[in-house]
């Protein structure tokens, strides 16, 4: 799939955080750009500024990914303008943060709606104009998360376990096309994830730039999953290979606790 430059990256959740950043490197990298989000405003100003600096297409698709019809929306945008994706980032994403029990149910079923639903309509929908085309690029942004249960983020991690399980299997369906399709498991990063929450964030965060480089790296490099924190948050991935799944949800529980994720 790489090079970027000329090619066309559709970026999900692009208005902030990673899906900023990860647009931010696209372009800068020379390729051209459909927005993705719910927010109108931050999407014209981003779409301005990287016209503006990197001198590529950058187009805005105003949808909500988690709504039944979202998805759907977004196709038919790209079919009213004529546009071929050659490179899907599903990086939209939203968890909540808490015992399951005690909040409200809407941000948890959200969350399955954006991170599994919507993410596969799109990768089934322009997955499959890539293999009638006979290429293009497939990224997904799961989580260091995927790897173990997480009490007080179980939706979030369990939404996250399934994109690397997903995604995994697809990369393997698709092993010898010429679609190459990775799973990127960023740990710690400054995206604002905790802000509405009086949960705080494990350790000193990676910023999205630094992220979305390594992402876009490892992707160029033809892998199939990517670790773009720190090396901590690599580590931590093995350890529930070498413990019992009850003993690494106790010490996901425990630790998650310490820093306020079972008052958010």
């Amino acid at each position: 799939m790489p090079p970027y430059s000329g090619r066309t990256a559709l970026v999900t959740g692009a208005s902030k955080g990673l899906g900023e950043a990860l647009s931010r490197e696209l372009a800068a990298r020379g390729a051209h750009l459909v927005l993705v989000a719910r927010s109108a405003d931050a999407l014209s100003r981003l779409s301005e500024e990287l016209r503006a600096t990197h001198g590529v297409r950058a187009e805005v698709v105003t949808a909500d990914l988690a709504a039944p019809h979202g998805p759907a929306e977004v196709v038919a945008a790209l079919r009213e303008r004529g546009r071929e994706v050659d490179l899907l980032v599903n990086n939209a994403g939203m968890g909540a943060v808490g015992p399951f029990l005690a909040g409200s149910f809407d941000r948890d079923r959200r969350s399955v709606d954006l991170n599994i639903t919507g993410l596969m309509a799109l990768t089934h929908a322009i997955g499959s104009r890539m293999l009638e085309r006979g290429s293009g690029g497939i990224l997904n942004i799961a989580s260091s998360a995927a790897f173990q249960p997480m009490p007080y983020q179980a939706s979030y991690a369990a939404t996250k376990a399934f994109v690397l399980s997903f995604t995994e299997a697809v990369a393997e369906e698709l092993r010898t096309s010429d679609i190459q399709v990775m799973a990127a498991h960023p740990g710690a990063t400054d995206t604002g994830f905790f802000d509405d929450t009086s949960a705080t964030m494990a350790a000193k965060a990676v910023s999205p730039r630094r992220v979305a480089r390594r992402i876009l790296d490892d992707f160029s490099r033809g892998r199939t999953i990517s670790f773009p924190g720190r090396v901590s948050d690599r580590v931590l991935t093995f350890l529930p290979r070498l413990l019992r799944r009850s003993t690494t949800a106790r010490l996901a529980g425990g630790f998650n606790r310490r820093i306020g994720h079972d008052a958010a």
